[in-house]
Parts: structure tokens; C-alpha cells; sequence
């Protein structure tokens, strides 16, 4: 994220300055327009596919009894995009509001440089997202017993119905890490950093699309909330090495539970995808019932997340690498405090070789003027 330089003057209307200076406010109108939308009833249908979650599906729990029983279930279908996109603006005000009210206060109270503001930032605004996302997984996950239960994890494949927390959890990621993309643009990311930070969005939404579309919500889930809780370890212990640089214990822990994520990740993916689903009743590719139950898609799968651990973990092994230099070196080649010397007056031999004052070493002293030829 780079840094946005506040300037008195106002840019023009409708210029790139204009635009990423007030584009909180412009994404807030947006989202109000939709909002005023279910004021009125014929604006009301369509604002009401972009506000509330679709493909509602309700199922008597048990038959003849009060309509307590009734539980209400969704499954996902294309309107998702709508609700998706509307989510994605309320993530760009939120990401607003956190830099302007909290990150950007911190920062005029600690005067970082130019490159520890920018990771700063990053981090202050994916410790609020990985907080806020973890405590709501793990939420969902209390609720609907997938911890005491790992066999619901595939049995009864496939998972289309999906209780309302988890729809709109995953409505909400995906909302997320769209904002990211325009955040880009928004917050002037550095050239170099960019395809960083493409790498990093697009290998979430391929994981989280794809577990959303082929009906693996409960493994994503899982998943999910655990990764989240080794990313916020991560970055909240890189806030305070800022803070103070000799703070690093928590990047210690941080590594620790990294390498147990991914293993954890693999052997839980090995274990539902490979022996869950491969034993499962309901075999075959049917789109009408979302059943992706064959050999095909349980190899992609599989193959997506190795490649994505694998991934992580080369990017992990080069930054501690890197750790380990940069400790390192400083050890190895320590600083000795130069002697100040005293000036030693200058020999009659060091005169006679010196021309108007200057010595035959050109390069420690002034150029020699040149005569001029007659």
C-alpha cells in the first residue's frame, strides 16, 4: 500500500487524485442507492438481490409439529454475484474507515519510514479482516459441530444446504478479498508490489470460490478458520516488531503453527477428499442435486491444494531464509568505530611533488587549473 499524500489543494472532478482521495465516500453513495432501493416497491426486487442472501430453502425439522421446528437453509446459484459485489463495497468503506480512524492516527504517532508504513498498513488492515474472520468461523463451527464431528466433513456429501451463517460467511470472504483488487488502485500499490499481491488474491478466491461452487463449504470451513488464526498471529507480531524490534517471539510461534497448518491442511484435505468422498454412497457428476463426486474432480482438488501449500511454504521458507541473513550478516561483520586521526603535516618531499598546492593524487584532491595556451 503506498502512501496517499493529503495536499490543500482540490484536484480536479472526476480526475484518478479525485477519485482515490474520496473513493470511501463515492463507494458509501453506491451502497446507499441500493439501500434507498427497498424503499420503494419497484426498485425494491432488485435492491433486495444485492442487500439480503439468496436461494432461501425451508425444511420442517419435524413433521406436524409448531413451526419452531422450521430451519431455514440457502444453497448458491448465480444471484450470489450480486450479493457478493454489494458486500465487496461495504468491505472497501470498512477498509476505509479502519485506515483513516485507526491506522493513519498510529502512523503520525509513530513516524515510520516510508517502507514500514506501507507493511504497517497491510498488516493493521489484515489483522482486523483475519480477527474478525476468525472469531466468526470459529462461531459456525461450535454451532454446527464440524470439531466434535469430523466424519460430517464428507458424510452425506453433497453439502448444498447451508445453514444462513455459513452462506453469508462466504459471501462475505469472497466480498473481501474482491475489495482487494480496486484497493490496488486505491491505495497507489508500488509497481513491484503488485503481482504480489495479485499472486495472493487469486489464490484465494480459487480456493474459496472453488470449495463455495463444488458444495466443500464444511472443509473450507475448517480450513479456513485455522489459517486465519496463524495469519493473524503473523501480522499481529510484525505490528509490534514494529512497535519495538526486539519483540520477535511471536514470530517464532508464528512458524511453529505455520508448518503445523499445512500440515493439518493436507492430511484433513488427504483424509475428506481422498477417503471420505472416494467412500462415499453418492458417486458420479450430477449438477441438478451438486454432487462433483468423481475421480476427476477429486484429483483437481487435491492437486489445488497441494499446489497452494507447496506455494506458501517456498514463500515461507525464502522469508526466514532471509530472517536468518539478515541476522547474520550484522554478527559477522561487526562495525568498529573509526579513531579520529590527527592531521599530519606534510613532508618537504610531499611539497616538491605538489603543484600549486595540489598533490599527484588526482583523485583525493581538486582538479589542478588548467593553463591557458597561448
Amino acid at each position: 500500500m503506498g502512501i496517499r499524500k493529503k495536499t490543500n489543494k482540490n484536484p480536479p472532478v472526476l480526475s484518478h487524485e479525485f477519485i482515490i482521495q474520496n473513493h470511501a465516500d463515492i463507494v458509501s453513495c453506491v451502497a446507499m442507492l441500493f439501500l434507498l432501493g427497498l424503499m420503494f416497491e419497484v426498485t425494491s426486487k432488485v435492491a433486495v438481490l444485492f442487500i439480503t442472501v439468496q436461494y432461501n430453502v425451508t425444511i420442517s425439522a419435524n413433521e406436524g409439529q409448531s413451526e419452531e421446528s422450521v430451519v431455514n437453509h440457502f444453497h448458491h446459484g448465480l444471484k450470489d454475484l450480486a450479493t457478493v459485489f454489494f458486500y465487496m463495497l461495504v468491505a472497501i468503506i470498512m477498509h476505509a474507515i479502519i485506515q483513516e480512524y485507526v491506522l493513519d492516527k498510529i502512523n503520525r504517532k509513530m513516524h515510520f519510514s516510508k517502507t514500514k508504513h506501507s507493511k504497517f498498513n497491510e498488516s493493521g488492515q489484515l489483522s482486523a479482516f483475519y480477527l474478525f474472520s476468525f472469531g466468526w468461523g470459529t462461531s459456525i463451527l461450535m454451532s454446527e459441530n464440524f470439531l466434535s464431528n469430523p466424519v460430517s466433513l464428507w458424510d452425506g456429501y453433497p453439502h448444498t444446504l447451508m445453514p444462513f451463517q455459513m452462506k453469508f460467511y462466504f459471501i462475505g470472504q469472497l466480498g473481501y478479498w474482491l475489495h482487494t483488487l480496486p484497493e490496488l488502485y486505491f491505495q497507489k500499490t508500488k509497481k513491484e508490489d503488485i503481482p504480489r499481491q495479485l499472486m495472493y488474491t487469486a489464490l484465494y478466491l480459487v480456493n474459496i470460490a472453488g470449495a463455495y461452487i463444488l458444495n466443500l463449504n464444511r472443509l473450507a470451513l475448517v480450513l479456513l478458520v485455522f489459517h486465519y488464526f496463524v495469519e493473524l498471529l503473523f501480522h499481529v507480531s510484525r505490528l509490534l516488531y514494529f512497535s519495538n524490534e526486539k519483540r520477535l517471539t511471536g514470530f517464532t510461534i508464528w512458524a511453529v503453527l505455520f508448518v503445523l497448518g499445512r500440515l493439518l491442511t493436507l492430511s484433513l484435505s488427504v483424509l475428506t477428499v481422498g477417503f471420505g468422498l472416494a467412500n462415499a454412497d453418492q458417486q458420479g457428476l450430477d449438477l441438478a442435486s451438486g454432487n462433483f463426486n468423481v475421480l476427476i474432480v477429486r484429483i483437481t482438488v487435491l492437486a489445488t491444494i497441494c499446489v497452494t501449500q507447496a506455494f506458501m511454504m517456498w514463500k515461507f521458507i525464502n522469508f526466514q531464509l532471509r530472517r536468518w541473513r539478515e541476522q547474520a550478516h550484522p554478527q559477522a561483520q561487526p562495525l568498529k568505530p573509526k579513531k579520529p586521526q590527527a592531521p599530519k603535516s606534510k613532508s618537504k618531499k610531499d611539497k616538491a611533488n605538489g603543484v600549486n598546492g595540489v598533490s599527484s593524487n588526482g583523485a583525493d584532491s581538486p582538479r589542478a587549473k588548467k593553463e591557458k595556451s597561448s
